[in-house]
This record gives C-alpha cells, sequence and structure tokens, in this order.
C-alpha cells in the first residue's frame, strides 16, 4: 500500500488504462495510412477529424529504389474526370461525360499505382511475354492461342494473338499479346476476358474498333503496376460501355 486510499493494484490498474487508450488511439492513426484523403462527391478532400486525426506523413523506400508517402497527403491524385452528376445534389449518381473506357469512370475506374513492374524476388519483372520467359512454354495438351484471331464482342476480327504473357512467379498465363487489326502497337488482351473456341480467341467486353484505344504498354516486354490496373479497367468498364445497349435497366 502506498497510501491510505492508493495501492499499488490501483496504480498498475489506471497505468494499464492510460497504455491501452493510447494503443488504440495509436492503430487508428496508422488505420488512416491507407485510403485517405477521402473525396467529397461535391468537391474537395475530407480528412479525418476529433482525437485520431491523421498520422504523420512517412516515407518508405521500396526495393526497386522508388520511395512511397503515406499517408500521400492532399493533391495526391489531381486527375481530371470526365463525368456529371446526373442532378446536383447529394446521393445521385454520376454519368460519364466522355468516352469513359479511356477516362477511367465507373467500372473502367484505375489507381494510380506504381509506374514499376511487379518483380519476383531476384528482382526481374515478374510478368513477360514467353520470348522473354524461354523456360515457358504451351503443355503439349493444350491449343496454342498464337495466331488464332480475336474476334470481338461485335463481331469483327479485332486482331492476332503474337506472343502469351506468363506470372514468372506464380508459373500462370496473364495476358495474350496482340496485333490490332486497327491501331498500331501490340497490345496486352487480360485471359479472364477471353474464352476459346474452334480456334479463336473472342472477347466480349469490347467492339474491334475499340481495340485501337487500349492503353499500351511503355515498355515492350513488360507491364507496369498502373498500366495493369489501366488495361483491366479498359476491358473491364467494356461490360457496360461498349454498347449503348449495356447500360439501363434491362427491362
Amino acid at each position: 500500500m502506498i497510501t491510505g486510499y492508493f495501492d499499488t493494484a490501483q496504480m498498475v490498474l489506471y497505468l494499464f488504462w492510460i497504455f491501452f487508450f493510447s494503443l488504440i488511439v495509436y492503430l487508428q492513426r496508422e488505420s488512416n495510412r491507407e485510403g485517405l484523403p477521402l473525396v467529397s462527391e461535391t468537391g474537395g478532400e475530407i480528412f479525418p477529424e476529433g482525437i485520431c486525426g491523421m498520422p504523420e506523413p512517412k516515407t518508405f523506400r521500396l526495393a526497386n529504389g522508388e520511395t512511397v508517402l503515406s499517408p500521400p497527403g492532399a493533391g495526391s491524385d489531381d486527375r481530371e474526370y470526365n463525368m456529371e452528376k446526373v442532378y446536383p445534389a447529394p446521393g445521385y449518381p454520376w454519368m460519364p461525360s466522355g468516352d469513359p473506357l479511356v477516362d477511367g469512370v465507373g467500372p473502367a475506374a484505375w489507381a494510380m499505382r506504381s509506374t514499376h513492374p511487379d518483380v519476383c524476388t531476384d528482382g526481374k519483372p515478374k510478368i513477360v511475354p514467353l520470348r522473354v520467359a524461354a523456360d515457358y512454354s504451351v503443355a503439349e495438351e493444350d491449343e496454342d492461342p498464337r495466331g488464332m484471331n480475336v474476334v470481338a464482342a461485335c463481331g469483327g476480327v479485332a486482331g492476332t494473338v503474337t506472343d502469351i504473357w506468363v506470372d514468372r512467379a506464380e508459373s500462370y498465363a496473364r495476358y495474350f499479346e496482340v496485333e490490332p487489326s486497327v491501331g498500331g502497337g501490340r497490345l496486352l488482351l487480360p485471359i479472364p476476358f477471353t474464352t476459346i473456341s474452334q480456334s479463336t480467341v473472342r472477347v466480349v467486353s469490347i467492339r474491334a474498333d475499340q481495340f485501337a484505344r487500349v492503353p499500351r504498354t511503355e515498355h515492350a516486354d513488360q507491364v507496369s503496376l498502373r498500366e495493369e490496373d489501366q488495361i483491366s479497367g479498359y476491358f473491364g468498364g467494356g461490360h457496360l460501355y461498349a454498347f449503348e445497349s449495356r447500360q439501363g435497366p434491362l427491362i
């Protein structure tokens, strides 16, 4: 006993309460490093307030030499979106005012990820074409898609498969490299958006003419994390935006 009204057990209990409260505040502040600031639908950015608030920005140094600031702070994503509200009041939906596939609106949205490629533990790019990953090949019992025509949702031929891009870390085929019929430069077609039947690669997400605007990779033999998001967003958004008939209610 320290005094007649305060003993060691009480002191330990109070210290535990202070520690536990401080731990909750710390963990809550650290959880605000991801996904913030929020963007208000009426304009401006929103930061959490109250007893926890935002943590001090911390710089993370990545293996590829890149640095990432977390939380990123105000103005970290200053892209302009071609979209407008159906009605100027909170809660009403936004509608694209330009080409939603290119502008990254709705299901075609993409994140401002790193401009570096994902890498294996040895530091080499993880997703590469078979011409680079020479130790990979198509299984003998499977049909080789290289040389097949790519038929789009409209029924037109969008191009020809020239190579397969594999994930060397997962031993998994990720993309078909396509030589488009319209527009220059080879492009990547995510394999989950395709089916193969009758020696033809079929795509139901976009039309043949829309292949011309599929985002290209900066480098011929590697794809960055941001480019992966842009490419997947383009094909994913086509399920809603490729045809006018796909928008609006079915009944």
